[in-house]
């Protein structure tokens, strides 16, 4: 069958036994287009973004805070003046130190003598009464065992503090020669007190032990091998003197130059190994250390004309150069007398918490006009964040105060 247009005519396929299929040609559907009205909401998106303000947000609190730098006033002036010290007490306080150092060397053997030689070594000696207690060249210091020894000069030890005893450590020699007086550690008894009540409140002790003691023949050198080798066991001990004063010094006192004293004393020769010749060398060093504090105030009075006795210490006193009113005082003097001359730093302490309490509770502004105020404030730097807050915290321990360190 053909079409009105000669094309072949549409002939609809049979329906299947039992099923009526529709008349006329089959009718295209188009696909409908997406609804837009069903788009969902970018969850993960806003996730994301409030991770990140609320990390922005955690980042703030935690940086927050607020902070006080502060570089404290100084002062550098020429000091010439006289002052007066007091032991332990007063506006000016002293303290002596008393340190010592020794140095050996071996040397070749260059003969051998023949020595009755006494042991020798520094004994303690301590005074538990309340006045200092003078004590004769030739003093007995008696060993537990019997063994004596002997002081070579008189010596003046200071009175107990409280119920801390005096102390002054001196030189013992033993009453004989050999080795039977190389003892040990050990402690003394002074036999010329014996039945006064002094007896038991002065009595010695030694920290190290007694040497030297000899009899018999031994290696030796010459004598101007001895001088030149004593020479340079000296040279090697002068750079400890001044360190060791200041470990042995209590914490924030000062050794000003001029302030101490050093002898030298020979030690007995020893015997080294492969039949060498030990040589020994001590040095003692007395000395007189002032508080920072306490020196530096009363310098600051006699140089700084506005100064109004706020605390302040001594950043610099190498420039400084003391000079003794007579012999520089021994251990058990009361006062000490001397004069300063030389360039010194000084600088005002500046103390943490007052800072902290002056600013609490106050606008950047505020506080900058109070620290002006402060004569030990040079400068100060104010922090707050974020960056947002004008006003320091009420509480002052939520404030940091950090003590900018001034170049000596």
């Amino acid at each position: 069958m053909q079409g009105e247009d000669g094309a072949p005519a549409y002939t609809p396929p049979a329906a299947p036994e039992g099923m009526q299929m529709p008349s006329g040609r089959p009718q295209y559907q188009r696909p409908l287009p997406p609804s837009r009205g069903g788009r969902k909401f970018p969850i993960g998106t806003a996730i994301i973004a409030l991770v990140v303000i609320a990390a922005s947000v955690g980042a703030l609190v935690v940086f927050s805070g607020a902070k006080v730098t502060v570089t404290p006033a100084t002062n550098e002036s020429y000091v010439t003046g006289d002052f007066i010290a007091t032991v332990s007490g007063g506006d000016l306080p002293f303290e002596f130190v008393t340190v010592e150092k020794t140095a050996t060397a071996s040397v070749t053997s260059e003969g051998s003598e023949t020595v009755n030689q006494p042991a020798q070594g520094t004994i303690t000696i301590l005074n538990k009464q309340a006045t200092p207690q003078q004590l004769i060249k030739n003093t007995r210091f008696e060993t537990p065992d019997g063994l004596v020894f002997r002081i070579h000069e008189s010596v003046s030890v200071p009175a107990a503090r409280g119920d801390v005893p005096g102390e002054l450590n001196v030189t013992a020699y033993a009453d004989a020669s050999g080795d039977t007086y190389n003892v040990g550690p050990t402690t003394f008894t002074l036999p010329g007190l014996s039945g006064s009540a002094t007896f038991s409140l002065v009595t010695a002790r030694s920290d190290s032990p007694m040497s030297g003691g000899f009899s018999g023949t031994r290696a030796s050198v010459g004598q101007a091998t001895r001088d030149a080798k004593m020479a340079e066991l000296r040279a090697a001990l002068a750079p400890q003197i001044d360190e060791a004063i200041m470990t042995a010094a209590p914490e924030g006192y000062v050794l000003i130059p001029g302030a101490s004293s050093v002898s030298y004393v020979t030690q007995p020769d020893g015997v080294a190994s492969g039949g060498n010749v030990e040589l020994s060398e001590k040095a003692v060093a007395t000395a007189i250390v002032f508080p920072k504090t306490a020196i530096a105030k009363a310098i600051a009075l006699q140089v700084v004309g506005a100064y109004a006795g706020q605390p302040v210490t001594l950043s610099d006193a190498s420039g400084l150069a003391l000079t003794s009113v007579g012999d520089l005082p021994a251990p058990g003097a009361q006062e000490f007398a001397f004069s300063l001359a030389g360039n010194v730093a000084i600088e005002w302490i500046v103390e943490q918490e007052k800072i902290a309490g002056a600013v609490a509770g106050k606008t950047r502004d505020s506080a900058e006009v109070v620290l002006s105020g402060f004569p030990e404030v040079d400068s100060a730097v104010l922090v707050l964040r974020p960056f947002w807050s004008n006003t320091f915290p009420q509480d002052p321990e939520k404030i940091t105060v950090e003590v900018k360190k001034t170049a000596p």
